[in-house]
């Protein structure tokens, strides 16, 4: 199977770090190179929407947000009564596994691509539909009561937050032009798309480094957590594709989506929702062991599983 070349640079800057190498990424350029892939991928699904009814998607839509849901209300018990984790710590931890990474979304739809997979188009919306629920789902089980949470702050952050607007933005953008009016930016969204991808992964090996030293004050119980819940939510993943007939590749990206957890849209959510909650172990968990995990290991063993396990359901 050939490897995709874009995780050696994340390899590279995860080597980086780890040797404590002067190599720097200008935040600016950091910055940039987010909101060219987050609209780069919603302007791709907008495209491939367009081809589809809409109402044809409600009913998936649905069932794939549901069965999402399940990943938090299971990652919560397991962290707080059998990880000994405190009701705040466990309930951020659980809301950033069952929401997703844009990143490792991108890097599966371009190993698919590289093997010539094919997969649903729309798959960008179960994307977008899946930052909320487990966000919400978190806040609730922080809290013993709904009332003692502000509702409406922690509303505007989840849905005013840069990684939602410039998906949904690209994703109205894509749809209403279709594949033949975006044609003019093909080169600049597209073409462009996997040399961008890789600078983005080359800063993100660095910081998976920074965060390392926050794991192992966590202790081992969190460590195999974050390896093992992903593969359980990949599963799922799996399983809830094939009851929905996707493709191989759809199955693949529908487990990557369920398998990633969140490290930009989860933190700023539970900043303001949940502030007791330590950050080090949740971004640590999905930065530095989920997110290597899925890149390196996690999206070969979905893709292996998905063809192994086409039609089960």
């Amino acid at each position: 199977m050939p490897f995709e070349p874009v995780i050696l640079f994340f390899i590279l800057g995860l080597f980086a770090g780890v040797v404590r190498s002067d190599l720097k990424i200008p935040g600016v350029l950091y910055e940039s190179l987010s909101i060219f892939l987050l609209l780069a991928i919603g302007l791709k699904g907008g495209v491939e929407l367009a081809r589809y009814a809409l109402a044809d998607l409600v009913g998936p839509a649905l069932i794939v947000v549901l069965v999402a849901t399940l990943i938090p209300l299971v990652a919560f018990p397991i962290l707080h009564r059998l990880g000994g984790f405190a009701r705040a710590d466990a309930a951020s931890i659980a809301a950033h596994y069952g929401s997703v990474s844009v990143v490792t979304f991108a890097v599966a739809a371009s190993f698919l691509a590289r093997i010539g997979e094919p997969a649903e188009g729309y798959m960008v919306v179960f994307l977008v539909l899946l930052e909320f629920p487990a966000l919400l789902i978190g806040v609730i089980l922080a809290r013993r009561t709904v009332g003692k949470t502000k509702w409406g702050p922690l509303l505007h952050e989840v849905f005013s937050g840069k990684s939602i607007v410039l998906l949904i933005g690209g994703l109205l953008i894509g749809w209403v032009t279709g594949a033949e009016g975006i044609k003019p930016l093909d080169q600049l969204f597209f073409a462009l798309f996997k040399g961008m991808l890789a600078f983005f992964l080359l800063e993100m090996g660095l910081v998976a480094a920074s965060r390392m030293a926050d794991l192992r004050r966590a202790g081992p119980f969190l460590l195999g957590f974050a390896t093992l819940m992903p593969l359980s939510a990949g599963l799922l993943g799996i399983l809830t594709a094939n009851l929905l007939d996707l493709s191989v590749g759809g199955a693949v990206l529908l487990a990557t989506l369920y398998a990633s957890a969140s490290y930009i849209a989860a933190p700023a959510a539970m900043r303001i929702a949940v502030p007791e909650a330590n950050p080090a172990l949740s971004i640590g968990a999905a930065l530095g062991i989920t997110f290597p995990f899925n890149l390196l290991i996690g999206i070969p063993a979905y893709h292996w599983l998905a063809i192994r396990l086409k039609g089960v359901i």
